[in-house]
């Protein structure tokens, strides 16, 4: 049967604990197994390893197989280092006596620097809370100022007066105190003057120049035409249908792009054409017109491609 040497976890979430157990290789990591040989508490600083040495190294000799994590629990416990001493005493390298001293002195350093690990872990804990709460041991001059305060009021017993004596005798001591010393009234402070808020700066809306003089059409009977285009055309002197009729499309397309690159994207192909049939008071051929178009732009023919 193969045996080997592992953990067998317990605790509950995020808090592991092991049992450092002896079972079968076939068996489930938390099932059945031979023999509990110690634990393993990872969850302190440093961790803390209860061990069986003697077993873990009868069973190691016999064969058992540690997993990787055990193999170095049992290099830390010496476990190892007893069966490398054990094959030197078989090969006659050494007298078990021999062996047994050089091991023995080696658990005596390993645990001394454990113990030394273990202390400076709880003076850096004393010091952690020092830096935190103050100076510790504060709650042990608390309970000692109690006990005297108790073994006071031992000794002289319980008062026995009257309710009304009592008070009576608070009343008199609290009239015989020294009167309290006179507290000076501070000068005022000067009153500091509210600065009043600065007045709020509106931004200014771009200026757009005023149409000219005279007949102004409403450009938005144009398609692909909207209410800022319209005001973009009015204010660089197109004011009527003729006008628009009569402008190049370079100059249409630079009033365009001087707006900005929002206003790029329309094509004002047909602006012309359409302004022309307007002045001249064609509303059904533009109707037909703007029924070829696709929103404003020519209509595009079949076979060809758009760029």
């Amino acid at each position: 049967m193969p045996a080997k040497i592992r953990l067998q976890r317990h605790g509950r979430k995020k808090r592991p604990f092991y049992h450092i157990v002896i079972a079968d290789a076939r068996a489930p990591r938390d099932g059945k197994f031979i023999e509990k040989i110690g634990t393993y508490n990872p969850m302190t600083s440093p961790a803390t390893i209860d061990l069986d040495r003697d077993k873990a190294f009868d069973w190691l000799m016999k064969g058992a197989q540690p997993t990787y994590t055990m193999a170095a629990i049992l290099r830390f416990k010496g476990v190892m280092f007893r069966k490398h001493l054990q094959r030197g005493v078989t090969k006659g390298a050494m007298t078990q006596e021999q062996a047994d001293a050089k091991y023995q002195q080696f658990i005596e350093d390993k645990d001394a620097k454990i113990a030394a690990r273990f202390e400076k872990t709880a003076q850096e804990k004393l010091e952690r809370l020092k830096a935190i709460d103050g100076v510790p041991g504060k709650s042990k001059a608390v309970v000692a100022d109690a006990v005297d305060e108790s073994a006071a009021f031992k000794e002289e017993g319980p008062d026995t007066r009257t309710l009304a004596e009592q008070v009576e005798q608070t009343t008199i001591g609290s009239e015989t105190e020294a009167p309290a010393p006179e507290v000076k009234e501070e000068a005022p402070a000067p009153e500091v003057k509210e600065e009043a808020p600065a007045p709020e700066v509106k931004e200014e809306a771009p200026v757009v120049a005023a149409a000219p003089a005279g007949q102004v059409d409403e450009y938005k009977k144009i398609e692909g035409i909207g209410p800022k285009i319209e005001e973009l055309l009015h204010a660089a002197g197109l004011a009527s249908f003729a006008d628009l009729a009569g402008a190049p499309k370079d100059k249409l397309k630079g009033i365009l792009a001087d707006a900005g690159s929002r206003y790029t994207m329309h094509d004002p192909t047909t602006w012309p054409q359409q302004a022309q049939l307007a002045a001249d008071g064609k509303w059904d051929e533009l109707k037909k017109l703007q029924d070829e178009l696709d929103g404003g732009k020519p209509p595009v023919k079949a076979g060809s491609e758009e760029e």
